[in-house]
């Protein structure tokens, strides 16, 4: 043989050594050799639809709980505003018929003053009522003085005499008697009780030391509050505005504060309505988005766009407490009832049987209602919510882990562990539950957007989370509103939004942990 042909062992060690270098295994081979958590997670990650519900979900997350620590605002705080608030201030007529002023409200009564009215329009001098006899003294057309037993009763006229002090609202009688004849008669001074006034061209009365103590007008304005005193500069700037046809005028009073005056003219009454606008800071409530504020205020004056955050955390977290008390109970109970069997089994099953056919719904209106009544922190009432979701739903759980106990536990390694001499808890616990955790998970996580629904439901009826704590359900709650639902659509369709893909999240990712757990699945 010749040296050609014969190779050393070195040689034939270096080309083995170079053909496994050359030739690397095949992807089906390098599969076989990976461990079952990673298979489950090659596999759930060539799901382009599961990672991208991954990708979502990690989204909301970063969203909800670190987006509540970089925002500028707290969850419950409040933005205020300076609005316009009206409200009914006085009322102001254009007297065209005549008024009448009591001198002797015994002779002058109401049914008199209608026989004045009446004998006034035929143009009589005087009149007999109920044997009484009365005499029209006629100063102009728009002024009348009765007359009766020798005496005044009572004045008929279309202007009014009103005081200009505050301390004295109203004029005595003979003022005004005094006050109406000089205005009618065209006189300039009139004489009362040894005191002589001034009367000038605009009917503004002076008394001797030149104080205007009143002032004759055919404008009647009234208070709407019996302890607001009119002062002359407002009454004058409210008829000049009302003659001027003005809807709105401004007045400074004597302590230098502004309000603002809207006019409003009532033809059933002739009448115009008098409002006092004045600027109070409100709550900015529903205020659209803007740079300050990107998704605008919600009714009580709060940053939607934070309270979408919190609201997030909320029902997150609120959904996998849920989640997690009904797994805990679910797999304890299942577990028990799969591994011992017989009159155990039976009794924890009829106990499912029972926690199935409770109708949820009526006994969180119970619930909610007993709250509301014992006037339970709002706080106290979340965590009440977390147990009450997660101990009324783990039914379904103890159903799914027990029927995946009752094929495990005839299988050669119970066998072994059973022959081992190993406690019956550890059985369970450490060799039965981590064989089911797999489904386990699925169902954890399809079931958390099913209990995040429910949370949504229930803060949307009143009966979840109360104020000032936010989640994704009561900040829908305001559509409850329909103006609120077709004039404010920031207020309730981003939180719609964020529950929507939130949920739909979740159940695409439970998907894809269902088929990346299938053994069956090839890629």
């Amino acid at each position: 043989m010749s040296e050609k042909e014969i190779k050393k062992p070195s040689q034939v060690s270096g080309e083995n050594t170079e053909k496994k270098e050359e030739y690397s295994l095949s992807d089906d081979r390098r599969v076989k050799v990976l461990s079952p958590g990673a298979l489950v997670a090659k596999r759930f990650f060539r799901n382009r639809l599961a990672v991208t519900g991954m990708v979502i979900l990690i989204a909301m997350f970063v969203f909800s709980f670190i987006g509540g620590l970089v925002s500028p605002y707290g969850q419950d705080e409040k933005f205020y505003r300076y609005d316009i608030q009206t409200k009914d201030y006085a009322g102001i007529i254009h007297n065209e018929e005549f008024r009448y002023t009591v001198g002797d409200k015994d002779l002058f009564k109401s049914t008199v003053q209608a026989q004045v009215f009446l004998n006034i329009q035929k143009g009589n001098e005087k009149f007999d009522y109920k044997g009484t006899t009365y005499e029209l003294e006629k100063i102009s057309d728009d002024v009348y003085i009765i007359h009766c037993q020798g005496k005044v009763v009572g004045i008929a006229s279309k202007e009014m005499v009103n005081s200009s002090s505050n301390e004295e609202k109203s004029l005595s009688f003979d003022m005004t008697l005094a006050s109406l004849t000089a205005k009618a008669k065209g006189d300039d001074s009139f004489t009362v009780d040894g005191k002589k006034y001034t009367l000038d061209e605009d009917g503004v009365i002076f008394n001797e030391s030149g104080k205007e103590i009143g002032y004759v007008s055919a404008y009647v304005v009234r208070p709407i509050m019996s302890d607001v005193f009119f002062t002359r500069e407002f009454k004058n700037q409210l008829i000049d505005a009302v003659e001027r046809g003005d809807e709105s005028f401004k007045f400074t009073d004597d302590n230098g504060n502004e309000a603002e005056y809207i006019l409003k003219y009532d033809a059933a009454t002739k009448a115009w309505d008098v409002k006092q606008g004045t600027a109070t800071r409100v709550f900015d409530t529903y205020a659209s988005p803007s740079k300050e504020h990107w998704l605008g205020t919600d009714r009580n004056g709060m940053d939607m766009l934070t309270r979408l955050m919190y609201g997030g955390r909320i029902s997150l977290i609120i959904g996998f407490i849920a989640v997690a008390i009904e797994s805990i109970i679910g797999v304890i109970m299942g577990g028990i009832a799969g591994y011992f069997g017989g009159w155990v089994d039976g009794l924890i099953m009829r106990l499912v049987d029972i926690f199935y056919c409770i109708p949820s719904m009526p006994l969180f209106i119970i619930l909610g209602a007993a709250m509301d009544a014992a006037n339970v922190p709002p706080m106290i009432r979340m965590l009440y919510l977390m147990l009450i979701l997660g101990f009324l739903g783990w039914a379904g759980t103890a159903r799914l882990v027990r029927g995946q106990i009752l094929s495990l536990r005839e299988q050669e390694f119970m066998t072994a562990t059973e022959a081992g001499g190993i406690a019956v808890s550890r059985r369970i616990f450490r060799h039965l539950i981590p064989n089911v955790m797999p489904q386990l998970i699925v169902v954890m996580t399809m079931g958390l957007g099913s209990t995040i629904i429910m949370e949504a439901t229930l803060s949307f009826l009143g009966l979840g989370v109360r104020f000032p704590f936010a989640s994704w359900g009561n900040i829908i709650s305001d559509v409850n509103d329909t103006y609120v639902l077709t004039n404010y659509w920031f207020i309730w369709i981003p939180a719609g939004i964020l529950l929507l893909v939130t949920v739909l999240a979740f159940n695409i990712v439970g998907d894809g942990l269902r088929d990346a757990f299938d053994p069956k699945m090839k890629r």
